[in-house]
């Protein structure tokens, strides 16, 4: 039809389970034309899978977000094939601080912990970030959401898993300098936090659902042009960094 906008494009990092793989399902019924980053062939194939027998359109994509020195080009040849990427969800991350999980102790923490965290949850994002945001720039139009956690908070700051602490407020602070450098036209950088939710990582304890967890993310990756930027979302409110 004439005049028609095409639809837009996301990419969703650590999409093949939890709740990047909710964000998917819930972006690909507004219409959005959605990629599903997952780490390996055999992941991203048995995420294409369970898509389609729930009825989803998306498209596998492999990206593991650990190996930083590859990614410019991997998302190069993505955008080479599938289009320029409109919004970016960086959803992926890791939380494996040990002995104790959630009671993990600072005086207990690994270096070989610390460092496979870092890499996945900070220079991951930051790396795809780097990749994209400029062309998001220069086409006057772009969403980014980094899946971020209450656990980063300095307001709040405790002890328990402190790598996986440490990286998520890592995380806030590129996301206001993202936000800060993206300042012109229709860009918008934020972090949300999806509270406590029933995945791998979170547990059976949970009590939030994957569909909810992923809720503020869906919003921040559709926010009309006066929304919000460089901010730090949970329930689609302001929450302190």
């Amino acid at each position: 039809m004439a005049g028609r906008k095409a639809p837009k494009t996301a990419l969703v990092t650590g999409a093949n389970r939890g709740i990047g793989f909710e964000i998917v399902r819930q972006l690909a019924e507004q219409g959005i034309t959605v990629l599903a980053g997952a780490r390996s062939d055999k992941k991203a194939q048995a995420a294409g899978a369970a898509f389609a027998k729930i009825g989803v359109t998306a498209v596998p994509v492999v990206l593991d977000i650990a190996a930083a020195k590859r990614m410019p080009a991997i998302l190069a040849e993505i955008e080479r094939r599938h289009g320029p990427i409109d919004v970016l969800v960086n959803n992926a991350a890791i939380l494996i601080d040990g002995p104790g999980g959630f009671g993990a102790s600072l005086f207990e923490m690994t270096d070989d912990t610390f460092r496979r965290t870092w890499e996945t949850n900070v220079l991951g994002p930051a790396t795809t970030m780097r990749a994209l945001l400029p062309g998001m720039i220069a086409r006057g139009f772009g969403r980014i959401v980094n899946m971020s956690s209450a656990a980063g908070q300095l307001s709040d700051m405790g002890s328990g898993f402190p790598a996986y602490r440490v990286s998520k407020t890592a995380l806030n602070a590129l996301t206001r300098i993202a936000a800060a450098e993206a300042a012109r036209g229709d860009v918008k950088v934020n972090a949300c936090s999806p509270g406590w939710v029933r995945t791998d990582m979170g547990g059976a304890d949970a009590p939030r659902t994957p569909e909810k967890g992923a809720e503020t993310a869906v919003w921040l990756a559709t926010l009309p042009t006066g929304g919000p930027t460089g901010g730090f979302f949970q329930d689609k409110a302001p929450i302190p960094w």
